[in-house]
């Protein structure tokens, strides 16, 4: 398979920025051979890190190339910083339109990849799970799936927080917080809340993505999953939840994942 790391000036981020590729385009015929996946043309996968975390994570702590090859997936992974992946006012933050449109209007360019929604699609852990969730849903006509791991879907949580509310052990202070996020006394009605793009798909009767998530049961978010689960199936998403024994790590990740790539491939095409 192909793989490297490249650079290039994102408008969205105002500066250089990387991004790695895993392209299963010269996989040996003797690799794949009885493999489904490659009787079609190779369909995409924009992966998210977490928190702290950047675009090498998911080839090195994680199983991208092992994806690409058995799933017959070009796979992206970028890198944005502790962003949550929303676009804020100041110059070089706009992480949702990097995320959503940006990378892969310039992937579907140089790779010459497919521009049809079902081909496309994107996940995350953690952060970058409320990343794949959020930018899904602000961008319904690229991505026909999402897959979202161990999400730190921490709306409720910060909705209405003062400075002496953040609690010792955090992932933030209060004023990462409302920098990444805006006025958190306006959060859950606002466009950082993926429940408020879901509902207005809905009212527009638009294209949903289908949704993947999974977390473990001794995840420090896991009752922050199980609110957006409850969301999701108030509203008959068309959605696939899975849990298991596990903790906010790698080797809960690497074995999901895989998971959520088979149902959303289901899905989106059948193979």
């Amino acid at each position: 398979m192909a793989t490297g790391k490249m650079r290039y000036y994102s408008l969205a981020q105002a500066g250089q920025t990387n991004f790695r590729y895993v392209l299963p385009c010269d996989v040996p015929p003797e690799m794949v051979q009885g493999n489904r996946h490659f009787e079609r043309p190779a369909k995409n996968l924009y992966l998210l890190h977490g928190f702290s975390g950047n675009e090498d994570d998911w080839e090195y702590n994680g199983v991208a190339e092992d994806i690409a090859v058995e799933y017959n997936l070009n796979v992206f992974m970028i890198s944005a910083g502790n962003s949550f992946y929303l676009d804020r006012e100041a110059t070089g933050c706009q992480f949702a339109t990097f995320a959503g449109e940006e990378i892969v209007a310039f992937t579907r360019k140089l790779f010459g990849l497919s521009d049809r929604r079902e081909d496309t699609l994107i996940g995350g852990l953690s952060m970058g799970g409320f990343g794949a969730l959020h930018t899904g849903l602000a961008y319904p006509d690229t991505f026909g799936g999402i897959l979202a791991l161990s999400s730190a879907y921490i709306i409720h949580s910060i909705a209405g927080m003062k400075p002496e509310d953040v609690k010792e052990g955090a992932l933030g202070n209060y004023a990462y917080y409302r920098e990444m996020f805006g006025d958190l006394d306006r959060l859950e009605a606002s466009d950082a809340n993926p429940e408020v793009l879901y509902e207005r798909l809905t009212k527009e009767k638009r294209n949903i993505p289908s949704i993947y998530m999974a977390v473990g049961t001794e995840d420090m978010l896991y009752a922050n999953n199980q609110e957006l689960r409850g969301f999701l199936e108030q509203h008959q998403a068309d959605m696939k939840y899975e849990e298991g024994p596990g903790i906010h790590d790698w080797r809960f990740w690497n074995h999901y994942v895989k998971n959520g790539v088979e149902w959303l491939l289901e899905r989106n095409g059948g193979i």
